[in-house]
């Protein structure tokens, strides 16, 4: 089943994007979002030695764990569980990645009825995930291995499409790009036409341009200026921008100085479009994607009391 490209449309009294999703509603497990009046905050647990941000500080299978917990706690819709990093380095193999990333699935799913995806382009980890509970894959080498689309179809699981260039786990020096944002989107559109024919539906995926996956510094920030232009495609999109390098480069930070850089980009490209942000601080990110639907209409304020009486309350400056 061929979807065509919809159109992100803005609302004559808005200056924000709403995305035309040719299924706008997707159910995970016990979990429902309605992607026209909500914003999923995904949580990003890393169980490897050697992740991109904490280096290793949730590999330990209780530390995972709770982490993940801990990410519920604070608001999370949705646990990214990893087994392995996107950089290059040597491959894992299929047993011991499921050996890393299944357990924490059991717990979690044992303890909270959160959406799970799990971080794996291999297919036999895939289906072992889904097995013990997670409702998604999140396949960031853009179906490397399109046996992957069929595993999740059959356990009728969503998918996670991301934009990236190199064979899983291998350098691509310099990538160049005539346009990147044009090119990213036709990449998305071949890639989740080829994962219909392969068996799944369209309430099934999702797309991701894959902020910084082969891409420098420059191709990031043109990504999150246009990402509307990925939003037009039919599938709900998400953005993995929290604490990026683009980040860092731009602003020549550290990555434990990077939180409101993340936050900001995480708004901006909410208002042109994201409807999942994938972050590392949680409790900050929950609070500036709770305000944002404030702000779009889709959610009421938790208390209306502020010049609300007979009497108007001093202002706060």
């Amino acid at each position: 089943m061929k979807v065509s490209p919809a159109s992100a449309l803005q609302d004559p009294a808005s200056p924000f994007v709403s995305p035309q999703l040719a299924h706008p509603v997707h159910t995970f497990g016990n979990r429902t979002l309605d992607f026209r009046r909500q914003i999923a905050v995904m949580a990003i647990v890393n169980r490897t030695p050697d992740s991109f941000y904490d280096g290793g500080r949730t590999f330990a299978l209780d530390a995972a764990v709770t982490a993940s917990l801990q990410a519920v706690a604070d608001g999370a819709d949705w646990l990214d569980i990893g087994g392995v990093p996107f950089a290059p380095g040597p491959p894992l193999s299929a047993t011991e990645e499921a050996a890393r990333v299944v357990p924490v699935v059991k717990a979690v799913s044992a303890e909270s009825d959160v959406i799970i995806s799990v971080d794996t382009f291999l297919p036999e980890v895939a289906r072992l995930a889904l097995e013990a509970g997670a409702h998604v894959i999140n396949d960031t080498t853009g179906l490397a291995h399109p046996e992957l689309a069929r595993v999740v179809a059959d356990a009728g699981a969503h998918l996670v499409i991301t934009h990236s260039l190199a064979a899983p786990r291998t350098v691509y020096p310099r990538p160049q790009y005539t346009d990147v944002v044009r090119e990213v989107a036709e990449f998305l559109n071949r890639k989740t036409e080829e994962a219909l024919a392969l068996g799944l539906t369209p309430e099934q995926l999702i797309i991701d341009p894959g902020h910084d996956l082969n891409k420098n510094t420059l191709h990031s920030l043109e990504l999150t200026r246009r990402f509307s232009e990925i939003a037009a495609l039919p599938y709900p999109a998400l953005a993995a921008v929290s604490n990026k390098d683009f980040i860092g480069e731009t602003l020549n930070q550290a990555k434990t100085e990077r939180t409101d850089a993340s936050l900001a980009a995480a708004v901006i490209c909410i208002l042109s479009g994201a409807r999942i942000v994938r972050m590392h601080n949680v409790a900050a990110a929950v609070s500036a994607v709770r305000l944002t639907e404030a702000t779009l209409g889709w959610r009421e304020p938790a208390h209306l009391k502020h010049n609300m009486g007979d009497q108007n309350e001093p202002a706060n400056s």
